[in-house]
């Protein structure tokens, strides 16, 4: 049990490079839909239609800032806490209305990938960005 300690205590010396990784491919993969939505708004705002999300337009601008934002916010560690609301409810409305119908499996474009965000976005929510990021550089400066 003794060795078990204190192998258990030297991990816990790492546990800040997780929630760091779980940032950086969060906004990774955020980066790229992000950018298509900003290449062409309208057509994202057409499909938001056809797809019947209330206010499709104004809709498409919300998702294409909170996701630019989630890319910058997640990649400095700054209000991690804050954005991951907004992004794990965009995942779960892209469950229902896109993804849903298709099943679980990611091939067949599932639900299975926004499942995974919200469940790095959910970590995150509990834990926040941890000590390589900002908000704890903001804490110590409070």
């Amino acid at each position: 049990m003794r060795a078990y300690a204190s192998y258990a205590r030297r991990l816990s010396a790492l546990r800040d490079i997780p929630l760091l990784l779980l940032r950086l491919v969060l906004a990774y993969g955020y980066y790229h839909p992000a950018r298509l939505k900003w290449q062409d708004i309208h057509s994202i705002g057409d499909w938001f239609g056809q797809l019947h999300i209330p206010m499709p337009y104004v809709s498409a601008y919300v998702v294409a800032i909170t996701e630019s934002a989630g890319v910058a916010l997640l990649t400095l560690g700054l209000w991690v806490r804050y954005i991951t609301l907004p992004l794990m409810f965009s995942m779960v409305i892209a469950i229902i209305t896109v993804h849903w119908a298709n099943g679980f499996e990611a091939g067949d474009n599932g639900f299975e990938i926004p499942l995974y965000y919200i469940l790095m976005l959910f970590t995150l929510l509990v834990y926040g960005s941890g000590r390589i990021g900002l908000d704890t550089f903001l804490e110590r400066a409070r």
